[in-house]
């Protein structure tokens, strides 16, 4: 027996993206710095992945235990974002990306939301890399909403509580539209999921990098994938002997 180790015909890579402030910081730099630094590294990798059989790339931005930082350095990540959707959204366009983004609405910046939704709508018939983006970002936090959103149903009539099963969960996540990861990239030498895709995860193979964001390459993207293709993804089955 043979294990296809994209089943889905899919290729879902998710990257926590770690290291920015660190890598600031080691070189005398405010965090904000290695923020804007991590920004460059983020147009490389959307750039690579689909020359690299990426078919859906999901990024780790800003998660919900983020805002505990210092006002300065959240203030100055959400004045990144906005600079970021302005400043790509036409080259996404023109490459064909679509993008998605996810995370509650909650404390974001009514601004930010805006460029969000907008560029959400102008990607939308893209058919290239799917780009998802999480912002606002907590993997409890998503199944809460969702569980939110059934219990609303079931109330109303809508849906029967013995009718709930694994995939209405899933069909009531942030990512209802994405395949589940297959890689999950971890950059900055920790070697931990830290709240991202808590349900999405069950099964992906992990990679954790030493290199801090800002310096992690194509180059070194190539060489991860490199290393889960030669992984057996079995799903809880057993080879045959």
């Amino acid at each position: 027996m043979t294990y296809d180790i994209t089943p889905s015909g899919n290729l879902h890579v998710g990257i926590i993206m770690d290291g920015n402030g660190r890598w600031a910081t080691q070189r005398g730099h405010p965090r904000l710095k290695g923020h804007s630094q991590g920004a460059e590294t983020v147009k490389e990798i959307v750039e690579a992945a689909p020359n690299l059989g990426i078919t859906h790339l999901t990024l780790f931005a800003f998660s919900t235990e983020n805002w505990k930082r210092s006002e300065r350095e959240v203030s100055g990540l959400m004045a990144l974002f906005r600079r970021y959707i302005t400043s790509q959204a036409e080259r996404l366009i023109t490459e064909n990306v679509r993008v998605r983004f996810i995370g509650g609405q909650n404390h974001m910046e009514p601004r930010v939301l805006e460029l969000m939704g907008w560029l959400e709508k102008e990607t939308r018939d893209n058919g290239g890399l799917n780009l998802t983006v999480a912002i606002n970002y907590g993997g409890r936090d998503e199944v809460a909403r969702a569980v939110q959103k059934i219990v609303a149903k079931c109330q109303t009539g809508e849906l029967s509580s013995a009718a709930i099963t694994e995939k209405t969960i899933s069909n009531h996540l942030d990512t209802a539209e994405l395949p589940d990861p297959d890689l999950l990239i971890r950059t900055g030498g920790e070697m931990r999921l830290s709240n991202f895709l808590a349900w999405q995860n069950v099964y992906a193979e992990l990679s954790f990098d030493d290199r801090l964001w800002p310096d992690f390459t194509r180059k070194d993207l190539a060489a991860a994938l490199e290393r889960f293709r030669g992984r057996d993804r079995r799903f809880g089955a057993v080879a045959a002997e």
